[in-house]
């Protein structure tokens, strides 16, 4: 079983530290970095609890007995196990965050590579901005615990069992009322701590609610400020802000009375301990080099004790991220290659049969987005789809790039169902012009590689000319490597669709699917795609989804679509003489330019 498979198969429950195992998983990689830092650790607290042995001989015999040169002897012993003890923290502290800083870089790549291979149906209900908190806010709680909070939680844990031994070893009389407070103070760590994990994931589920509403907000900000949403975008995020502040207050107090009362208890009852030792050296029965060894191992394992309180808290919200991680790579996408793929035969002709095809959109069930469809596309033909809005059209798009698949009926690609085919091999031989083009922060160049990523510039530039793009490129300021910004803010509609139609020419696909290639275009622009589009269209099956007359004429047959069924096919010409919907249609929306 592949460590993914593991990481999503942990229990989704309750969030306890047991989420925590699958971590292990992760960690195996750097186990001669570990291993190392262990050593490092190891070392440190043998340094530090053999200096109270050195307390104790050095009160017993040094002051007692006035030996100068035993005093010289000490300062030197001292001063190199300082430098020991820098050292091996040094190699602790080092280890430790490297190998937390790669875990947590392996994490966030097997988690963001599982969230690009989840399905549409997924994200209808999921938010974007709650996976993105997820993905970067959660995994830095568990960096956080991996690269430090791990470490000391084991050099306390060593500092507190070795701290014992020597308490044991120094008096057991002493030792015995020490023990004595241990259930007591676990009483409030294992209680409050209860509470504060469960306030921990509270306050990463309102983060990621805050990160969802900032991201929208900042995304759309040009529909914000056009409709002088701001004050009321303001006002709600800050309710969502001040709704997280009161949870992490909560979180935060609950945690400072842990710690409150932990340091109290323990303070209270090394000081018991103090006078009860002070007494036993008084009447001779240990001597104050024991009793200044002993203080000294009560205030490591105290200090231990303390520290291992506050790594608690840490531990439960780094439960609470690796609970919420867990249910990210549980979630499995309903689309994947079957075990044993079938390929399509070379060249890829691109016959379309839609037969008996039910679909309903996984958050519609109940309302069919298309219903019995049948529909065959002969290789090489252009067939547009028309019809109202919400008719279904864009729906035959998601099924035949196979976002989903549909309730009933087959899908077939040159007599093979595409689900027999493998998910990547299908979809490498379908090219998409969408309606509203994405396009990514990045290059010009890069943007229209994005299409084949292994096409070289001369390819990419052969692309934009034949799209009529390069008119427009070579005026900006660094050409083809001139950054679009986000969204592409630095362009027009039109430049956007002429970029998409370039990235679809590279990819030179042998089916084509146009979803209103030309509406973002003037009179102009679209004459010059037009002819793009006869070059690009020529020779493949190409599925057009349209509204211009002028794009409508030039299909082999034309395809209405009503209620999510095909009421109507044929001509130009066959469809206005019948006088349906598409008359209708062509009167309304159909305009000659």
């Amino acid at each position: 079983m592949s460590a993914s498979q593991k990481f999503y198969n942990l229990s989704s429950g309750k969030s306890e530290i047991k989420h925590l195992k699958s971590m292990r998983l992760f960690l195996k990689p750097y186990r001669l970095a570990i291993w190392g830092a262990l050593g490092c650790l190891i070392m440190a607290a043998l340094i530090v609890l053999g200096l109270g042995r050195g307390m104790q001989f050095l009160v017993d015999n040094g002051f007692s007995s006035e030996q100068g040169n035993l005093l010289n002897q000490a300062l030197l012993i001292l001063v190199f196990l300082a430098i020991l003890l820098a050292l091996s923290t040094f190699g602790r502290f080092f280890l430790v965050s490297w190998v937390g800083e790669r875990v947590v870089a392996d994490i966030r790549q097997l988690v963001y590579q599982h969230i690009l291979s989840l399905s549409p149906s997924i994200f209808e209900n999921n938010k974007t901005g709650d996976l993105i908190s997820r993905l970067m806010t959660d995994t830095t709680l568990l960096q956080q615990v991996i690269g430090s909070t791990i470490s000391v939680a084991l050099r306390n844990l060593l500092l507190l069992v070795g701290g014992f031994v020597m308490l044991a070893v120094t008096s057991l009389k002493l030792t015995a009322l020490v023990l004595i407070v241990v259930p007591i103070v676990l009483v409030p760590i294992i209680y409050l701590g209860r509470k504060v994990r469960t306030l921990s994931k509270k306050n990463q589920e309102k983060i990621a609610n805050l990160n969802v509403y900032a991201n929208e907000t900042i995304h759309e900000i040009r529909t914000v400020q056009a409709f002088t949403h701001e004050p009321e975008d303001y006002r709600h995020f800050g309710g969502l802000v001040h709704d997280g502040l009161k949870t992490a207050a909560q979180r935060i107090f609950w945690r400072a009375i842990l710690a409150a009362i932990v340091i109290t208890l323990v303070f209270s009852a090394v000081s018991i301990v103090l006078w009860v030792g002070g007494h036993d050296v008084l009447v001779g029965n240990i001597s104050a080099g024991q009793l200044s060894a002993f203080i000294f191992y009560a205030v490591v394992v105290a200090g231990a004790v303390g520290a291992l309180s506050e790594v608690g808290g840490d531990l439960q919200r780094a439960a609470g991220a690796a609970e919420r991680l867990t249910e990210v790579m549980q979630q499995k996408s309903d689309i994947v290659s079957p075990p044993n793929p079938v390929y399509l035969s070379q060249p890829v002709q691109a016959a379309i049969e839609f037969s008996h095809v039910h679909f309903a959109y996984p958050s519609r069930p109940d309302t069919w987005a298309l219903q019995d469809i049948d529909l065959q596309i002969k290789p090489g033909e252009k067939l547009a789809l028309v019809g109202p809005s919400g008719a279904g059209k864009t729906t035959f798009f998601q099924l035949l790039l196979r976002f989903y698949d549909p309730q009933k009926g087959h899908i077939m690609v040159d007599g093979h169902d595409i689900r027999s085919l493998a998910v990547d091999h299908l979809r490498h031989h379908i090219g998409l012009v969408a309606q509203d083009p994405v396009i990514f922060d990045t290059t010009v160049m890069e943007n229209i590689r994005y299409g084949f990523p292994k096409a070289h510039d001369q390819q990419i530039k052969q692309a934009a000319d034949i799209a009529f793009a390069t008119e427009f490129i070579e005026k900006m300021p660094q050409g083809f490597d001139t950054i679009l910004g986000e969204r592409g803010v630095r362009l027009s509609g039109g430049q956007r669709q002429r970029l998409a139609i370039a990235r679809a020419l590279l990819r030179n696909p042998p089916l084509l699917l146009l979803d209103e290639a030309t509406s973002a275009l003037d009179t102009k622009s679209e004459q010059m795609i037009q002819q793009a589009l006869d070059h690009l269209t020529k020779n493949r099956t190409t599925l057009m989804i349209a509204h211009r007359l002028s794009t409508v004429r030039k299909a082999d047959r034309i395809c209405v679509v009503n209620n999510g069924q095909i009421t109507a096919m044929g001509t130009h010409q066959q469809l206005m003489k019948d006088d349906g919907l598409y008359a209708r249609l062509a009167e309304l929306q159909f305009q000659p330019l």
